[in-house]
C-alpha cells in the first residue's frame, strides 16, 4: 500500500468536512476572542477528536456500532440539542471580565483548556450523521478497507489507519489555522465588542440547539 496518497486523502476529507462554519466553528472564534488561541484550538481539537473516532468507525467497518449509534440519534440529539443551549445561555450571559486573559495567571488553569476539549468532543460526538457522511465519502472515493483499490483485504487495517490520521491531522490543521487568525485580531477586539460578540454568539448556539430539538418532531 502507497500510504502516501491515502494520507493526503484522508486530510481533504478531514478539512472538507471541519470547514463549513457551524456550532462548533462559532465555539472556536468565541472562544479563541474571550480565552485566547489556546482555547481555540482545544475547541477544535474535541472536535478532530471526534471526528476520528467516527471516522474509526466508519473506516474500519465496524457495522454493530454505526447502527448503534444511528439507531439512538433521537437521544444523541436530544443530548446535543440541550448542550447547544447551555452553550448558548452561558455564552449570552458572559462578561468581558470572565475573560481568562484577565484574571492572574494562577487562575488560567489546564482544566480549562480540558472543558473547552470536552465540551465539543461530547457535542459532536452528539451528531451521529457525522458517520454516515464519513462511509458515504469514504465509498464515493473508494477508499473504504476492502475496497480493491486498496489492496484488498491484505492492507484493510493499515489503510484504515491511514486515513483516520488523516481525517485527524486535517481537521485539526484547520482548527489550528482558524484559532491562529482569529486569535491575530484578538487584541482590537474592545470590551463592548466582545460583549456583543457574547450576546450574538450565544443566540446563534441557541439557535443551533432550538433547530437540533425542534428536528425531533
Amino acid at each position: 500500500m502507497d500510504s502516501l496518497p491515502v494520507l493526503l486523502k484522508g486530510l481533504a476529507i478531514g478539512l472538507s468536512i471541519a470547514a463549513p462554519v457551524g456550532p462548533i466553528g462559532l465555539l472556536c472564534i468565541r472562544r479563541t476572542l474571550a480565552d485566547g488561541p489556546a482555547h481555540g484550538f482545544a475547541s477544535g481539537l474535541g472536535a478532530a477528536s471526534a471526528d476520528a473516532v467516527y471516522g474509526a468507525i466508519a473506516g474500519f467497518g465496524v457495522a454493530l456500532v454505526t447502527d448503534a449509534l444511528v439507531g439512538s440519534q433521537t437521544a444523541l440529539k436530544l443530548v446535543g440539542g440541550l448542550m447547544l443551549l447551555w452553550l448558548g445561555w452561558s455564552t449570552l450571559r458572559a462578561r468581558p471580565s470572565d475573560r481568562p486573559a484577565d484574571r492572574p495567571a494562577a487562575a488560567r488553569t489546564a482544566g480549562g483548556l480540558a472543558g473547552a476539549y470536552a465540551s465539543t468532543f461530547l457535542l459532536t460526538l452528539a451528531n451521529p450523521a457525522t458517520i454516515l457522511s464519513f462511509a458515504a465519502v469514504f465509498g464515493g472515493l473508494g477508499l473504504t478497507p476492502t475496497s480493491p483499490t486498496n489492496g484488498g483485504t491484505g492492507d484493510s487495517t493499515a489503510v484504515a489507519a491511514v486515513l483516520v490520521l488523516g481525517v485527524f491531522v486535517g481537521s485539526a490543521l484547520w482548527w489550528l489555522a482558524l484559532s491562529a487568525s482569529v486569535g491575530a485580531f484578538r487584541r482590537r477586539v474592545t470590551p463592548a465588542a466582545m460583549l456583543w460578540i457574547n450576546r450574538a454568539s450565544g443566540a446563534v448556539l441557541g439557535g443551533f440547539g432550538i433547530a437540533a430539538l425542534a428536528s425531533l418532531l
